[in-house]
């Protein structure tokens, strides 16, 4: 399969943070991509908004409401012969609900220093360079 006929899936993601710290969620072992962490959230489904993919999204995985979030980066990342992805990050500004681990095999708060010791998805990894250099100010102001 070429790279140019691959199916593109609109993802959203949720950063969220708690005391300087940012919540990460390792996929299960019988998951697509296993043991690989990531942020919260997933696939935008046919007629959803990326704002009410990433609400239904954060509902169904931690048990949360989103209130107040802003789209911080974007970028389209292939996984080599299996899919396109195009990622939509969200800064969770305000949330309603206690955060709760319902579908993942575990979540952690982390400092950014530590993501990278983390064997996260490589869609990911773009975002987590700039969150750790001086661009990371700039995304979360």
């Amino acid at each position: 399969m070429s790279e140019s006929s691959l199916k593109c899936i609109d993802v959203v993601a949720g950063l969220i943070w708690q005391q300087q710290r940012l919540l990460v969620c390792q996929r299960r072992p019988n998951q697509p991509f296993p043991l690989k962490w990531e942020f919260p959230g997933g696939k935008v489904e046919q007629g959803e908004s990326s704002v009410d993919a990433l609400k239904r999204e954060l509902r169904e995985e931690l048990d949360i409401e989103v209130q107040q979030s802003s789209e911080i980066f974007n970028h389209t990342h292939v996984y080599s012969g299996v899919s396109e992805v195009s990622l939509r990050f969200f800064q969770i500004h305000e949330y309603g609900g206690q955060i709760k681990n319902v579908v993942f095999y575990q979540i952690s708060w982390v400092g950014l220093k530590q993501l990278t010791q983390l064997d996260f998805l490589e869609g990911d990894l773009l975002l987590i360079r700039r969150l750790q250099n001086s661009e990371g100010i700039e995304l979360l102001s």
